[in-house]
């Protein structure tokens, strides 16, 4: 039996309408396929052994196998991780952990640690993220993503929602949809430093997508909006005003 953290999120019972909350609209479509757009750039072509973290019901993990990557898929849900092995049971080179990060075997580490959109669901989420660095092998890479607080702040403000901000963004009946513990960017990047990783690529994830006045754009010219994520997402100053904060960072041989 596997203890959760105090304060963190699983998504038992609700796992199948998050995925479809996500996945089936065009802010999870858009964050996966930049994500993968920028995988496809900057991993290694040989198959790494990986760790996908909170990796939920297995888009991500889809993706790496088809890649030829042997992936360990963990997850707090039971109920994400079912509809994960749905997802993925044609594939033989994934595994399945069931439990918080905290319980993945401290001896085994990983080429590559995928952590994406599962810090801002946790309470002590710069714990979890160093835990995850100590499961990367020497001159391994850590894939991360995150929901950015900057972000958080700027599209509140524009919308007006200024007692939410005041409030520091806590709310007597949260949804639970809603992610929790959103994060600086230049803190977490100073933390990675502090480690002594090496970061070698930051983007932003829907640096405007979200902020489009007409949201019917948002389907009618989704592939334009895409292209136009691409070109901006990774220049000053787009890459912090995106919805989510990725970067790829490398560990150090020794």
């Amino acid at each position: 039996m596997h203890k959760q953290a105090s304060g963190d999120q699983s998504f038992d019972r609700i796992a199948e309408k998050f995925d479809k909350n996500i996945y089936g609209t065009t802010k999870g479509r858009l964050r996966h396929e930049l994500l993968t757009h920028y995988l496809n750039d900057l991993l290694p072509t040989q198959p790494l052994e990986v760790l996908d973290a909170g990796g939920g019901t297995g888009i991500m993990a889809q993706f790496l196998l088809e890649k030829g990557h042997q992936v360990l898929l963990n997850d707090v849900s039971a109920d994400a991780l079912q509809l994960a092995r749905q997802r993925l049971g044609r594939y033989g080179q994934v595994q399945y952990h069931l439990g918080p990060v905290q319980e993945l075997p401290a001896d085994r580490h990983f080429e590559l640690v995928v952590c994406h959109a599962m810090l801002e669901w946790l309470s002590q989420p710069l714990e979890v993220l160093a835990l995850l660095i100590e499961r990367i092998a020497p001159g391994g890479m850590l894939s991360l993503s995150f929901f950015n607080r900057d972000a958080h702040i700027f599209s509140n403000l524009i919308y007006g929602n200024f007692d939410y901000i005041d409030k520091d963004f806590i709310v007597p009946n949260r949804v639970r949809l809603n992610p929790n513990n959103s994060l600086h960017p230049s803190e977490v990047l100073d933390f990675l430093h502090s480690l002594g990783l090496t970061v070698r690529h930051k983007a932003g994830i829907r640096c405007f997508h979200d902020y489009v006045r007409d949201k019917g754009i948002q389907t009618s010219q989704y592939e334009q909006i895409k292209r136009k994520e691409l070109e901006y997402g990774r220049q000053h100053p787009f890459v912090w005003l995106g919805r989510y904060f990725h970067l790829i960072a490398v560990k150090p041989e020794s």
